[in-house]
Protein backbone atom coordinates (compact mmCIF):
# COMPACT_ATOMS: atom_id res chain seq x y z
CA UNK A 1 0.00 0.00 0.00
CA UNK A 2 1.40 2.98 -0.95
CA UNK A 3 0.19 7.00 0.04
CA UNK A 4 1.31 10.51 -0.04
CA UNK A 5 0.55 11.07 3.17
CA UNK A 6 -0.57 8.61 5.96
CA UNK A 7 -2.00 9.76 9.52
CA UNK A 8 -1.67 7.58 12.46
CA UNK A 9 -4.67 7.95 15.06
CA UNK A 10 -7.96 8.44 14.18
CA UNK A 11 -9.67 10.99 16.83
CA UNK A 12 -9.97 14.38 17.15
CA UNK A 13 -6.07 15.07 16.01
CA UNK A 14 -5.45 12.32 13.20
CA UNK A 15 -9.39 13.24 11.81
CA UNK A 16 -8.88 16.98 11.01
CA UNK A 17 -5.46 16.86 9.92
CA UNK A 18 -6.37 13.82 7.00
CA UNK A 19 -9.26 15.80 5.79
CA UNK A 20 -6.68 19.44 6.47
CA UNK A 21 -4.13 17.59 4.05
CA UNK A 22 -6.52 16.65 1.77
CA UNK A 23 -8.35 19.92 1.08
CA UNK A 24 -4.76 21.15 1.21
CA UNK A 25 -3.25 18.86 -1.47
CA UNK A 26 -6.03 17.79 -3.50
CA UNK A 27 -3.81 15.67 -5.45
CA UNK A 28 -2.06 13.60 -2.95
CA UNK A 29 -3.31 10.51 -1.39
CA UNK A 30 -4.25 10.29 2.24
CA UNK A 31 -4.93 7.31 4.54
CA UNK A 32 -5.74 7.38 8.06
CA UNK A 33 -4.28 4.09 10.06
CA UNK A 34 -6.59 3.59 13.45
CA UNK A 35 -6.69 -0.03 15.19
CA UNK A 36 -10.45 1.42 16.53
CA UNK A 37 -13.67 0.94 14.04
CA UNK A 38 -15.46 3.57 16.09
CA UNK A 39 -13.91 6.41 17.61
CA UNK A 40 -16.01 8.89 20.36
CA UNK A 41 -15.95 12.51 20.57
CA UNK A 42 -13.32 13.17 22.96
CA UNK A 43 -14.90 16.42 24.90
CA UNK A 44 -18.35 14.42 25.24
CA UNK A 45 -16.78 11.42 26.70
CA UNK A 46 -18.06 11.98 30.23
CA UNK A 47 -22.03 12.88 29.38
CA UNK A 48 -21.99 9.36 27.99
CA UNK A 49 -22.57 8.49 31.86
CA UNK A 50 -25.98 10.86 32.37
CA UNK A 51 -26.48 13.77 29.97
CA UNK A 52 -26.48 11.59 26.69
CA UNK A 53 -29.34 8.34 26.60
CA UNK A 54 -26.17 5.96 25.56
CA UNK A 55 -22.24 6.05 24.46
CA UNK A 56 -23.57 5.15 20.78
CA UNK A 57 -25.22 9.11 21.11
CA UNK A 58 -21.26 10.21 21.26
CA UNK A 59 -19.81 8.69 18.18
CA UNK A 60 -17.70 10.58 15.77
CA UNK A 61 -18.94 10.06 12.40
CA UNK A 62 -16.03 10.03 9.76
CA UNK A 63 -18.52 9.30 6.38
CA UNK A 64 -17.97 13.47 5.67
CA UNK A 65 -14.16 12.49 5.59
CA UNK A 66 -14.22 9.72 3.28
CA UNK A 67 -16.30 11.56 0.81
CA UNK A 68 -13.13 13.69 0.64
CA UNK A 69 -11.19 10.77 -0.48
CA UNK A 70 -9.25 10.17 2.56
CA UNK A 71 -9.15 6.50 2.98
CA UNK A 72 -9.31 4.46 6.28
CA UNK A 73 -7.56 1.24 7.15
CA UNK A 74 -8.67 -0.67 10.65
CA UNK A 75 -5.77 -1.92 11.70
CA UNK A 76 -2.84 -0.93 14.96
CA UNK A 77 0.27 0.50 13.74
CA UNK A 78 2.88 -2.09 15.25
CA UNK A 79 6.40 -0.44 14.28
CA UNK A 80 7.67 2.82 12.05
CA UNK A 81 10.61 2.73 9.54
CA UNK A 82 11.63 6.09 8.81
CA UNK A 83 14.68 5.34 6.94
CA UNK A 84 12.80 3.47 4.27
CA UNK A 85 9.60 5.46 4.86
CA UNK A 86 7.43 2.25 5.60
CA UNK A 87 4.76 1.22 8.24
CA UNK A 88 4.31 -2.06 9.56
CA UNK A 89 0.36 -2.89 10.51
CA UNK A 90 -1.55 -5.81 11.65
CA UNK A 91 -1.77 -7.05 8.24
CA UNK A 92 -0.32 -5.03 5.72
CA UNK A 93 3.04 -2.70 4.95
CA UNK A 94 2.12 0.67 4.03
CA UNK A 95 4.69 3.40 2.38
CA UNK A 96 4.55 7.21 2.71
CA UNK A 97 5.68 10.72 1.68
CA UNK A 98 4.76 12.21 4.96
CA UNK A 99 3.54 11.00 8.08
CA UNK A 100 1.49 12.46 10.68
CA UNK A 101 1.36 11.11 13.86
CA UNK A 102 -2.01 11.70 16.16
CA UNK A 103 -1.41 8.64 18.43
CA UNK A 104 -2.88 9.88 21.22
CA UNK A 105 -2.77 9.46 24.87
CA UNK A 106 -3.46 6.93 27.88
CA UNK A 107 -5.10 7.71 30.86
CA UNK A 108 -1.86 7.42 33.76
CA UNK A 109 -2.70 5.45 36.58
CA UNK A 110 0.19 5.80 39.47
CA UNK A 111 1.61 2.86 41.04
CA UNK A 112 -1.10 2.98 44.35
CA UNK A 113 -1.25 -0.47 46.02
CA UNK A 114 -5.26 -2.01 44.99
CA UNK A 115 -5.49 0.03 41.68
CA UNK A 116 -5.46 -3.39 39.65
CA UNK A 117 -8.59 -4.62 41.65
CA UNK A 118 -11.80 -5.30 40.04
CA UNK A 119 -14.03 -2.09 40.19
CA UNK A 120 -11.05 0.62 39.60
CA UNK A 121 -11.78 2.21 36.45
CA UNK A 122 -9.82 5.08 33.99
CA UNK A 123 -11.39 7.35 31.43
CA UNK A 124 -9.93 6.41 28.13
CA UNK A 125 -10.91 7.25 24.71
CA UNK A 126 -12.05 3.75 23.84
CA UNK A 127 -15.42 2.61 22.77
CA UNK A 128 -15.29 -1.17 23.58
CA UNK A 129 -14.02 -0.42 27.30
CA UNK A 130 -16.26 2.68 27.86
CA UNK A 131 -18.93 0.27 26.81
CA UNK A 132 -18.06 -2.54 29.43
CA UNK A 133 -18.00 -0.12 32.56
CA UNK A 134 -21.20 1.76 31.92
CA UNK A 135 -23.02 -1.37 33.71
CA UNK A 136 -20.77 -1.65 36.85
CA UNK A 137 -21.32 2.35 36.91
CA UNK A 138 -24.70 2.17 36.70
CA UNK A 139 -24.84 -0.32 39.17
CA UNK A 140 -22.30 1.10 41.73
CA UNK A 141 -23.87 3.32 45.08
CA UNK A 142 -20.62 4.98 46.23
CA UNK A 143 -18.06 6.10 43.90
CA UNK A 144 -14.78 7.95 44.18
CA UNK A 145 -12.98 10.12 41.91
CA UNK A 146 -9.63 10.56 42.03
CA UNK A 147 -8.08 13.87 40.31
CA UNK A 148 -10.26 16.86 40.21
CA UNK A 149 -9.31 17.76 36.96
CA UNK A 150 -11.79 18.76 33.94
CA UNK A 151 -12.25 14.86 32.97
CA UNK A 152 -12.79 14.11 37.20
CA UNK A 153 -14.99 16.99 37.69
CA UNK A 154 -17.24 16.35 34.89
CA UNK A 155 -17.47 12.62 35.26
CA UNK A 156 -18.20 13.20 38.58
CA UNK A 157 -21.05 15.76 38.19
CA UNK A 158 -22.60 12.90 35.46
CA UNK A 159 -22.71 10.45 37.79
CA UNK A 160 -24.09 12.41 40.53
CA UNK A 161 -26.74 12.96 38.57
CA UNK A 162 -27.59 9.65 37.99
CA UNK A 163 -28.37 9.50 42.21
CA UNK A 164 -24.74 8.39 43.19
CA UNK A 165 -23.09 9.13 46.44
CA UNK A 166 -20.08 10.96 44.61
CA UNK A 167 -16.76 11.78 46.67
CA UNK A 168 -13.82 13.76 44.40
CA UNK A 169 -10.32 13.68 45.38
CA UNK A 170 -7.93 15.76 44.87
CA UNK A 171 -4.82 16.30 46.21
CA UNK A 172 -4.04 19.86 45.53
CA UNK A 173 -5.71 22.24 47.79
CA UNK A 174 -8.15 23.21 44.96
CA UNK A 175 -10.69 21.59 42.05
CA UNK A 176 -8.87 22.42 38.75
CA UNK A 177 -6.08 23.61 40.09
CA UNK A 178 -4.40 23.48 36.77
CA UNK A 179 -6.52 25.96 34.90
CA UNK A 180 -8.21 27.87 37.78
CA UNK A 181 -6.68 30.08 41.12
CA UNK A 182 -8.34 29.36 43.97
CA UNK A 183 -11.02 32.34 44.39
CA UNK A 184 -12.31 31.62 41.03
CA UNK A 185 -11.68 27.54 41.89
CA UNK A 186 -13.78 28.20 45.07
CA UNK A 187 -17.21 29.30 43.22
CA UNK A 188 -16.63 25.51 41.33
CA UNK A 189 -16.92 23.59 44.40
CA UNK A 190 -19.67 25.65 46.35
CA UNK A 191 -21.62 24.46 43.49
CA UNK A 192 -20.76 21.33 42.82
CA UNK A 193 -21.25 21.19 46.99
CA UNK A 194 -24.45 22.50 46.74
CA UNK A 195 -25.48 19.67 43.90
CA UNK A 196 -24.86 17.31 46.67
CA UNK A 197 -20.90 16.18 45.56
CA UNK A 198 -18.64 15.09 48.33
CA UNK A 199 -15.38 16.84 48.00
CA UNK A 200 -11.38 16.39 49.61
CA UNK A 201 -9.16 18.93 48.55
CA UNK A 202 -5.63 18.36 50.28
CA UNK A 203 -6.29 14.51 50.54
CA UNK A 204 -3.65 12.10 48.58
CA UNK A 205 -4.68 8.68 48.34
CA UNK A 206 -2.31 5.83 49.97
CA UNK A 207 -3.88 2.75 49.28
CA UNK A 208 -7.57 1.01 47.44
CA UNK A 209 -8.64 -1.54 49.65
CA UNK A 210 -10.46 -4.58 48.21
CA UNK A 211 -12.01 -7.68 49.46
CA UNK A 212 -12.02 -11.24 47.27
CA UNK A 213 -10.27 -8.76 44.33
CA UNK A 214 -13.22 -6.25 44.62
CA UNK A 215 -12.49 -2.66 45.71
CA UNK A 216 -14.10 -1.73 48.66
CA UNK A 217 -12.79 1.64 49.85
CA UNK A 218 -10.26 4.13 49.68
CA UNK A 219 -7.69 5.39 52.25
CA UNK A 220 -5.63 8.54 52.58
CA UNK A 221 -2.43 9.39 54.17
CA UNK A 222 -4.00 11.43 56.80
CA UNK A 223 -5.72 7.95 58.33
CA UNK A 224 -9.06 8.50 57.12
CA UNK A 225 -11.37 5.99 54.81
CA UNK A 226 -14.02 6.15 52.89
CA UNK A 227 -16.34 3.00 51.25
CA UNK A 228 -16.25 2.91 47.32
CA UNK A 229 -18.29 0.33 45.05
CA UNK A 230 -16.01 2.03 42.23
CA UNK A 231 -13.24 3.67 41.73
CA UNK A 232 -12.48 6.40 38.56
CA UNK A 233 -8.59 7.37 37.98
CA UNK A 234 -8.72 10.44 36.27
CA UNK A 235 -4.97 11.59 37.48
CA UNK A 236 -4.17 12.77 33.78
CA UNK A 237 -3.01 11.23 30.63
CA UNK A 238 0.61 10.38 29.17
CA UNK A 239 1.58 10.60 25.88
CA UNK A 240 1.19 7.14 23.89
CA UNK A 241 4.87 7.88 22.18
CA UNK A 242 6.20 4.37 22.02
CA UNK A 243 5.80 4.26 18.06
CA UNK A 244 8.14 7.47 17.61
CA UNK A 245 10.41 6.53 20.52
CA UNK A 246 11.17 3.19 18.85
CA UNK A 247 11.57 4.98 15.58
CA UNK A 248 14.53 7.15 16.82
CA UNK A 249 12.10 10.44 16.58
CA UNK A 250 12.99 12.91 19.86
CA UNK A 251 10.82 12.75 22.68
CA UNK A 252 10.65 16.06 24.67
CA UNK A 253 10.30 16.22 28.54
CA UNK A 254 7.04 14.90 29.54
CA UNK A 255 6.92 12.38 27.38
CA UNK A 256 5.62 13.95 24.25
CA UNK A 257 6.67 14.17 20.71
CA UNK A 258 9.05 17.08 20.28
CA UNK A 259 7.44 19.36 17.35
CA UNK A 260 8.85 23.00 16.20
CA UNK A 261 5.99 25.59 14.98
CA UNK A 262 4.94 23.93 12.17
CA UNK A 263 4.31 20.67 13.81
CA UNK A 264 7.45 19.11 12.20
CA UNK A 265 9.37 16.24 14.02
CA UNK A 266 13.06 15.49 14.46
CA UNK A 267 12.84 13.53 11.75
CA UNK A 268 12.24 15.01 7.82
CA UNK A 269 8.51 14.40 6.89
CA UNK A 270 7.20 13.43 10.10
CA UNK A 271 4.69 15.40 12.04
CA UNK A 272 2.86 14.95 14.92
CA UNK A 273 -0.27 16.79 16.38
CA UNK A 274 -2.35 16.47 19.16
CA UNK A 275 -2.10 14.65 22.37
CA UNK A 276 1.20 12.79 21.63
CA UNK A 277 2.66 16.16 20.52
CA UNK A 278 4.31 18.27 22.80
CA UNK A 279 3.16 21.49 23.46
CA UNK A 280 4.42 24.76 24.77
CA UNK A 281 2.72 27.76 26.81
CA UNK A 282 2.21 30.91 25.34
CA UNK A 283 4.17 32.66 28.13
CA UNK A 284 6.41 31.04 29.47
CA UNK A 285 7.73 29.38 26.15
CA UNK A 286 8.11 26.03 28.46
CA UNK A 287 6.80 22.30 27.90
CA UNK A 288 4.10 21.55 29.49
CA UNK A 289 1.51 18.83 29.65
CA UNK A 290 -1.42 20.58 27.62
CA UNK A 291 -4.21 18.10 26.10
CA UNK A 292 -7.20 19.33 24.43
CA UNK A 293 -9.35 18.70 21.99
CA UNK A 294 -9.32 22.18 20.71
CA UNK A 295 -5.31 22.24 20.50
CA UNK A 296 -4.97 18.70 18.91
CA UNK A 297 -7.42 20.19 16.08
CA UNK A 298 -5.42 23.15 16.02
CA UNK A 299 -1.97 21.20 15.46
CA UNK A 300 -4.04 18.92 12.79
CA UNK A 301 -4.41 22.17 10.64
CA UNK A 302 -1.18 23.28 10.97
CA UNK A 303 0.48 20.13 10.31
CA UNK A 304 -1.70 19.51 7.49
CA UNK A 305 -1.61 22.24 5.66
CA UNK A 306 2.66 22.43 5.88
CA UNK A 307 3.28 18.78 4.78
CA UNK A 308 4.35 20.37 1.32
CA UNK A 309 5.05 24.02 1.59
CA UNK A 310 4.80 26.39 4.64
CA UNK A 311 1.24 27.92 3.48
CA UNK A 312 0.01 28.85 7.36
CA UNK A 313 2.84 31.21 8.94
CA UNK A 314 2.09 30.43 12.61
CA UNK A 315 2.61 34.02 14.29
CA UNK A 316 1.84 32.96 17.66
CA UNK A 317 4.35 30.48 19.40
CA UNK A 318 3.10 28.90 22.13
CA UNK A 319 -0.81 27.32 23.25
CA UNK A 320 -2.58 29.09 25.88
CA UNK A 321 -4.47 26.45 27.20
CA UNK A 322 -8.00 27.44 26.50
CA UNK A 323 -10.79 25.61 27.47
CA UNK A 324 -14.65 25.89 28.81
CA UNK A 325 -16.87 23.10 31.05
CA UNK A 326 -20.14 22.65 32.41
CA UNK A 327 -21.77 21.08 36.14
CA UNK A 328 -24.90 22.07 36.65
CA UNK A 329 -26.27 25.39 36.65
CA UNK A 330 -22.53 26.67 36.26
CA UNK A 331 -19.97 27.30 32.95
CA UNK A 332 -16.28 27.65 33.42
CA UNK A 333 -13.94 28.58 31.12
CA UNK A 334 -10.29 29.02 31.11
CA UNK A 335 -7.61 30.33 28.98
CA UNK A 336 -3.77 31.72 29.14
CA UNK A 337 -1.77 32.37 32.76
CA UNK A 338 -3.15 31.58 35.92
CA UNK A 339 -2.57 34.06 39.09
CA UNK A 340 -0.50 31.53 40.69
CA UNK A 341 1.52 30.81 37.65
CA UNK A 342 2.49 34.18 36.85
CA UNK A 343 3.75 34.19 40.62
CA UNK A 344 5.53 31.45 40.03
CA UNK A 345 7.08 32.06 37.14
CA UNK A 346 8.43 36.06 38.65
CA UNK A 347 5.65 37.67 36.26
CA UNK A 348 4.85 41.46 37.44
CA UNK A 349 1.33 41.67 37.31
CA UNK A 350 -1.95 42.72 38.22
CA UNK A 351 -4.86 41.47 38.45
CA UNK A 352 -8.87 42.77 36.98
CA UNK A 353 -12.38 41.11 38.66
CA UNK A 354 -15.69 41.83 38.58
CA UNK A 355 -18.96 40.24 38.71
CA UNK A 356 -21.95 41.44 37.64
CA UNK A 357 -25.43 39.12 35.90
CA UNK A 358 -25.50 37.87 32.47
CA UNK A 359 -28.56 39.66 31.08
CA UNK A 360 -30.38 42.85 31.61
CA UNK A 361 -32.27 43.61 33.74
CA UNK A 362 -31.04 41.81 36.29
CA UNK A 363 -34.47 40.35 37.08
CA UNK A 364 -35.13 38.07 33.52
CA UNK A 365 -35.56 34.73 34.81
CA UNK A 366 -33.00 33.28 33.02
CA UNK A 367 -29.89 35.14 34.55
CA UNK A 368 -26.33 33.80 36.15
CA UNK A 369 -24.20 35.65 38.39
CA UNK A 370 -21.04 35.91 36.02
CA UNK A 371 -17.63 36.53 37.43
CA UNK A 372 -14.47 37.72 35.57
CA UNK A 373 -11.02 37.66 36.68
CA UNK A 374 -8.37 38.78 34.34
CA UNK A 375 -4.34 39.00 34.76
CA UNK A 376 -2.02 41.74 33.01
CA UNK A 377 1.27 41.95 32.74
CA UNK A 378 2.00 45.01 35.14
CA UNK A 379 4.77 46.86 32.65
CA UNK A 380 2.67 47.25 29.78
CA UNK A 381 -0.76 45.78 30.86
CA UNK A 382 -1.23 43.25 27.95
CA UNK A 383 -3.92 40.91 29.19
CA UNK A 384 -1.95 37.22 30.05
CA UNK A 385 -4.90 35.49 31.20
CA UNK A 386 -8.70 34.72 32.01
CA UNK A 387 -10.60 32.96 34.09
CA UNK A 388 -14.96 32.86 34.09
CA UNK A 389 -17.20 31.35 35.78
CA UNK A 390 -20.92 31.78 35.23
CA UNK A 391 -24.05 31.28 32.78
CA UNK A 392 -23.58 29.61 29.25
CA UNK A 393 -22.43 32.84 27.76
CA UNK A 394 -18.92 31.84 29.75
CA UNK A 395 -18.27 29.70 26.77
CA UNK A 396 -17.99 32.47 23.93
CA UNK A 397 -16.85 34.66 26.08
CA UNK A 398 -13.97 33.01 27.02
CA UNK A 399 -13.05 32.46 22.81
CA UNK A 400 -13.55 36.05 22.74
CA UNK A 401 -10.55 36.42 25.76
CA UNK A 402 -8.43 33.69 24.18
CA UNK A 403 -7.67 35.94 21.00
CA UNK A 404 -7.40 38.84 22.80
CA UNK A 405 -4.41 37.10 24.47
CA UNK A 406 -3.26 35.78 21.45
CA UNK A 407 -3.17 39.00 20.08
CA UNK A 408 -1.37 40.70 22.74
CA UNK A 409 -4.42 43.05 23.96
CA UNK A 410 -3.53 45.42 26.57
CA UNK A 411 -5.77 46.48 29.21
CA UNK A 412 -6.85 49.80 27.35
CA UNK A 413 -7.81 47.97 24.65
CA UNK A 414 -10.05 45.99 26.45
CA UNK A 415 -11.58 48.40 28.55
CA UNK A 416 -12.78 50.36 25.02
CA UNK A 417 -13.90 46.93 23.76
CA UNK A 418 -17.06 47.84 21.37
CA UNK A 419 -19.41 44.52 21.91
CA UNK A 420 -22.85 44.63 20.89
CA UNK A 421 -25.51 43.87 23.93
CA UNK A 422 -29.12 42.82 24.01
CA UNK A 423 -31.51 41.98 27.59
CA UNK A 424 -31.70 38.76 26.28
CA UNK A 425 -28.42 37.50 25.40
CA UNK A 426 -25.66 39.55 27.27
CA UNK A 427 -24.77 41.66 30.35
CA UNK A 428 -25.74 45.19 30.56
CA UNK A 429 -24.03 47.44 28.87
CA UNK A 430 -22.78 49.18 32.01
CA UNK A 431 -21.63 46.70 33.57
CA UNK A 432 -19.97 44.13 30.57
CA UNK A 433 -18.20 41.77 32.31
CA UNK A 434 -15.19 41.94 30.48
CA UNK A 435 -15.05 45.69 30.23
CA UNK A 436 -15.32 46.39 33.91
CA UNK A 437 -12.64 44.23 35.22
CA UNK A 438 -10.21 45.56 32.62
CA UNK A 439 -11.01 49.42 33.62
CA UNK A 440 -9.38 49.69 36.71
CA UNK A 441 -6.33 48.37 35.44
CA UNK A 442 -6.18 50.56 32.49
CA UNK A 443 -6.67 53.32 34.91
CA UNK A 444 -3.89 52.39 36.82
CA UNK A 445 -1.28 52.44 33.88
CA UNK A 446 -2.81 56.12 33.18
CA UNK A 447 -2.07 57.48 36.13
CA UNK A 448 1.61 56.28 36.86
Amino acid sequence: MNYDVVVIGGSAAGLIAAKTAKLAHKEKSVLVIRKEEISLVPCGIPYIFSTLNNIDENKMGIDPIKQLGVDFLIEEALSLDVKEKKIRTTDHVVSYDKLILATGSTPFVPPIKGSDLNGVYTIPKDYEYLKTIMKPLADAKNIVVIGAGFIGVEVGDELRKEGKNVTLVESLNRVLPMALDEDISELVASKLKEQGMDIRTGHTVSELKGEKGRIKSVAFQNGSEIPADAVIMSIGYRPNNKLASDAGIFIGQYGAIWTDEYQRTSLADVYAAGDCAEHKDFFTRKSNRLMLASTATFDARVAGMNLYKLKLVKKNKGNISIFSSAIEGLALGAAGITETTANEENFDIEIGKFTSVDRHPGTLPDKSPLTVKLIFSKSDGTVMGAQIVGGKSTGEMINILGIAIQQGMSAMDLATLQFGTQPLLTAAPTMYPIVVAAESVARNLCCR
